[in-house]
């Protein structure tokens, strides 16, 4: 029979575990103060500002039970099916340790196989003598308990959601049991005569035979002949007994709400003590299997599920993982020249200050003397003037012959107004209005075919703004060149003209 009931018992708990209702509850947010209990809030105020690690702890909901069961006596006499009901109430006390009261009601039934002699177990069996008897008992019992309960699995290294709790517990029982027994036949006014049982028979058969003789619920005489504390008002009949008491859970969530668990608790009266009807030397004790339904209370505005369901881990977990509260530095990359380019992409780490330099840190050298922007007196200077001095400055040649020669005129470009293109925040796209007005440009060009355009920028000093004003400058060249069918040689660049807009791209009459 005990393997029934705790098969019954596990197959309703997985059936719950199985439930499409099942959900995981989430942590609170700890920036929450609407949950923080008026007596922590100095805590809260010092923890938001980076004055104390720890944040406080929350105002968290109590836990309502219901409970239903199997209630056996370990003792002499072999347990029969016994039920039993209750409600407890539990509150935490941290993440681990919480406390229980509960109050719980049972029925326990017992049934020997076994003959014995009357005088062999005592009690009110012993007015059988020596004649052979089957003891009985039923134990009607009430319980109130204090328990400690310490929970096992709800610090979690690799997840964060807990939907299933483990755990033990164990405290103190003060218990009423009123232990009666089915030894005299009420209709006769005789004892039983238990000589008339086979004992040779097979188990089944002799409860069968007991039964047909004493019947199933005339348990009418008091088991234990005294010892019993003074009467307690309607507990008259009842030992009054002080126990310890042991056990362990598992209980799984199926809402944010409310809980599912199977629990088995031992409760061990203390002293010299019969809860089975006979008297053989041998303390009895209660087994108590059953099933819960667990119900938070309290306001969600207010409260927080109970701390037994919440992962301590889970505010440092995600503080290491998405920062919010923790005050980090802004990172600052070393750039040894001041060039605006860090030392990590910088291929020129050594860059004289003042120096303007490309996106790789290198500086500037327009007409690529090998003399930088910076230190060139003469910016652009012919590659037939090359080699340059120190300055910058290169030597041209004199012409071989012709020196008399007039040279021509230089050709006659009637290029008329040409446009500055703008471009709006950090974009270099061209939109349809810029290709148009680029469409007009090379018009212009094709009509002019001894004419060029040069592409003036005006970026501002940082690497981002240059680069964004080589991609536009880029962007415009490659649409004249690509799409409107314009020589490469006739469109010219100069990516920093100067000052200007660093929006626009201004288009001028090149040579």
């Amino acid at each position: 029979m005990a393997s029934k009931k705790y098969s019954l018992a596990v197959g309703l708990l997985l059936l719950a575990a199985s439930s499409a209702f099942a959900q995981d509850g989430t942590a609170y947010d700890w920036r929450d103060s609407s949950k923080i209990p008026a007596k922590r809030m100095p805590q809260q105020n010092e923890f938001l500002n980076n004055q104390y690690a720890f944040p406080a702890k929350p105002r968290d909901q109590w836990e309502l039970g219901l409970d239903a069961g199997y209630m056996m006596i370990m003792g002499s006499i072999p347990s029969r099916p016994g039920f039993g009901g209750g409600f407890s109430v539990r509150k935490s006390l941290g993440h681990t340790f919480s406390i229980r009261a509960e109050y719980n009601g049972s029925f326990a039934y017992g049934l020997d196989y076994r003959p014995r002699t009357g005088n062999s177990i005592g009690g009110i069996w012993a007015d059988y003598g020596n004649n052979v008897v089957y003891a009985n008992y039923r134990t009607k019992t009430h319980m109130l308990s204090l328990d400690g309960i310490m929970t096992l699995n709800n610090i979690k290294f690799y997840s964060d959601k807990v939907k299933t709790n483990f755990y033990l517990l164990g405290g103190y029982t003060l218990l009423a049991a009123d232990v009666d027994v089915n030894a005299v036949n009420k209709s006769a006014g005789t004892l039983y005569n238990f000589a008339s049982i086979d004992p040779t028979q097979s188990r089944h058969n002799i409860y069968t035979q007991i039964k047909d003789l004493i019947g199933s619920g005339n348990y009418d005489e008091e088991g234990v002949n005294g010892g019993n504390r003074p009467p307690v008002g309607l507990l008259h009949a009842y030992q009054i007994r002080h126990a310890l008491d042991f056990g362990a859970g598992f209980a799984y969530k199926i809402s944010p709400k409310w809980n599912l668990a199977i629990e088995d608790k031992i409760t061990d009266p203390l002293g010299d003590h019969v809860l089975d009807g006979v008297n053989t030397g041998h303390n009895d004790f209660f087994n108590y299997t059953d099933i819960r339904v667990n119900i938070n209370m309290g306001k969600k505005a207010t409260h927080v599920e109970p701390l037994w369901w919440w992962n301590p881990l889970d505010y440092a977990y995600n503080e290491l993982n998405a920062p919010k509260h923790m005050k980090i530095p802004t990172p600052i990359l070393p750039d040894s020249d001041g060039d605006g380019v860090t030392d990590q992409f910088d291929k020129e780490p050594n860059t004289p200050a003042g120096c303007p330099v490309d996106t790789h840190g290198v500086s500037r050298d327009t007409d690529g003397d090998g003399v930088p922007d910076c230190k060139d007196k003469e910016l652009i200077t012919p590659t037939i003037c090359q080699p340059v001095d120190a300055d910058g400055v290169g030597k041209c040649p004199d012409p071989a012959c012709c020196k008399n020669i007039q040279p021509p005129p230089p050709p006659q470009c009637a290029l008329g107004a040409l446009p500055s293109i703008t471009f709006k925040g950090r974009t270099f796209a061209l939109n349809a209005a810029t290709k148009s007005l680029l469409a007009d440009v090379a018009t212009q060009l094709k009509n002019n075919p001894n004419c060029k355009v040069t592409l003036a920028g005006h970026p501002a000093a940082s690497k981002a703004a240059q680069a964004l004003n080589m991609k536009r400058v880029d962007a415009i060249k490659n649409y004249l060149i690509e799409q409107e069918g314009i020589s490469g040689d006739r469109v010219l660049t100069q990516p920093d003209a100067g000052p200007g807009d660093d929006h626009t791209i201004d288009l001028r009459p090149g040579m």
